[in-house]
């Protein structure tokens, strides 16, 4: 029932005049149909149509462009909620055609990290970082006295700590020596895969650019200094670091990794691919950290929509046991039975055990539902609105499906801190807290804002289901 294929999952509706994006799965659901009419005159120019290589090229940039572009543009708008009169409507308003109860969404796969690129494949020959069976790779090609590589290096420092199986890195030399203050760039190079032979790359990749301040000033001499320093730090041996550096094997290994970037086209560094295809979007730790999470997302969602698993005349209590305390919810199964069957369905697949509250508004509500954290993941199908005219959003602890517009509700839900009547006959109400309202109180405040990292939130530990 698990999807099969590893896919990028991005969650807003979106519709321009040469996208359409509707609720996509894994980086969201992601549904981008081209309109080549709007591009037939630049790729039937005859330099495109004598190289078919630089067509896919300029298909990849261009895809990975809208996919950042797609990530912020589906990003929630930041609302200023301070005084509202009367109180906006957080969630985006995206009305989309009735449909049946519920749909799995295809999508176009986002590339495994298995598929053909056009650049070389990982090999024996590279210097990789984590599992090679990663759902993520992300290739690098970088100069270690490049100050842009060096941030980056810094933003994967931190994401490979927090995805040890699921991120593998490979790092390839692209020293830019022809370019003013980066003379020691392949020297650099040398250093690191002659540490590599007494088995610290990592190390001293990672000593390079957190240091790159200290030794890119330098002269060859000092550098040399400097490097000997370092390698005690990092026990290794300075003498048989130095004699290393001077093998003609390693000096041709990143001359050879020079002459094969300039071969296949890099324009300069960092220049990024994941899974192989050309990544030209943001490089900051919020941005790719996204799109790993919604990477593996991916493989836990489904290809159909849940069974039907609850009976709609019985009771049923959800206790949800956060990191605060314990949140019991009262279901309305007569009044939101898809609703109410699809959170039951997927709390007893674990779904929800150990997500984050990912947008917590003290004033309105606390949202929670989405593996990813991200707030833009979904399961892989959507359902149906289900308004119940008797139920309304008149008090707090009301419990309801967020949705990206009509008919789009997915896995994420929210609870009201107060009374909300904008909402009403917008969202499906499917539950009321019975107590914990205290521990709902005491959520870190959270609202994710474009170039903002946001602090970690609270996490939603288990849930479990009472049937009477």
């Amino acid at each position: 029932m698990k999807s099969s294929q590893k896919k990028i999952l991005l969650s807003d509706s979106l519709k321009r005049d040469s996208v359409e994006c509707v609720a996509p799965k894994s980086m969201g659901i992601l549904l981008i149909k081209w309109q080549k009419a709007h591009l037939q005159v630049f790729f039937s120019s005859s330099l495109v149509r004598r190289t078919p290589s630089l067509r896919l090229i300029i298909e990849t940039i261009i895809f990975f462009l809208l996919i950042t572009l797609f990530i912020s543009a589906c990003a929630p708008t930041p609302t200023n909620i301070a005084t509202p009169t009367p109180p906006p409507l957080i969630f985006p308003e995206t009305p989309t055609p009735a449909g049946p109860e519920c749909s799995s969404i295809e999508s176009i796969p986002t590339p495994a990290a298995s598929d053909t690129s056009l650049f070389p494949p990982i090999s024996d020959k590279d210097q990789h970082y984590g599992p090679e069976n990663a759902a993520t790779n992300i290739i690098v090609y970088g100069d270690f006295q490049d100050s842009p590589s060096a941030e980056l290096a810094f933003v994967l420092m931190e994401l490979r700590e927090k995805y040890p199986e699921g991120l593998e890195i490979v790092f390839r030399d692209f020293p830019l020596v022809t370019n003013p203050g980066h003379e020691k760039a392949a020297y650099a190079a040398h250093a690191a895969h002659a540490a590599a032979l007494q088995g610290k790359y990592w190390e001293m990749h990672d000593s390079l650019f957190l240091k790159q301040n200290e030794w890119s000033p330098l002269s060859i001499k000092d550098f040399q200094t400097w490097l000997s320093i370092e390698a005690t730090l990092l026990e290794m041996d300075p003498a048989e670091l130095a004699a290393d550096m001077e093998r003609v094997e390693i000096i041709e290994k990143v001359k050879a990794s020079f002459i094969a970037a300039n071969e296949v086209g890099i324009p300069g560094t960092p220049f990024v691919l994941i899974n192989g295809q050309i990544y030209a979007g943001i490089l900051s730790l919020e941005a790719l950290d996204q799109i790993i999470s919604l990477i593996l997302l991916g493989e836990r969602q489904f290809d159909i929509c849940p069974p039907m698993v609850i009976d709609p005349e019985k009771e049923y209590i959800a206790t949800l046991e956060t990191e605060k305390g314990e949140i019991v919810i009262q279901f309305y199964p007569a009044s939101a039975p898809i609703a109410v069957n699809n959170f039951v369905f997927l709390a007893q697949s674990g779904w929800y055990d150990g997500v984050t509250f990912h947008r917590v508004l003290l004033d309105y509500f606390a949202e929670t539902g989405d593996p990813s954290g991200t707030g833009q993941g979904n399961p892989g199908y959507f359902f149906k609105n289900e308004i119940d005219p008797a139920l309304s959003f008149d008090r707090p602890g009301v419990v309801a499906m967020k949705n990206i517009g009509e008919n789009t509700n997915g896995s994420q839900f929210f609870i009201t801190y107060d009374a909300v009547p904008s909402y009403d006959g917008k969202y499906t109400i499917f539950g009321q807290v019975l107590s914990g309202m205290e521990f709902l109180a005491e959520l870190s405040p959270r609202d994710s804002k474009i170039g903002e990292v946001l602090p970690p939130g609270d996490i939603l530990l288990s849930v479990t289901i009472e049937e009477r």
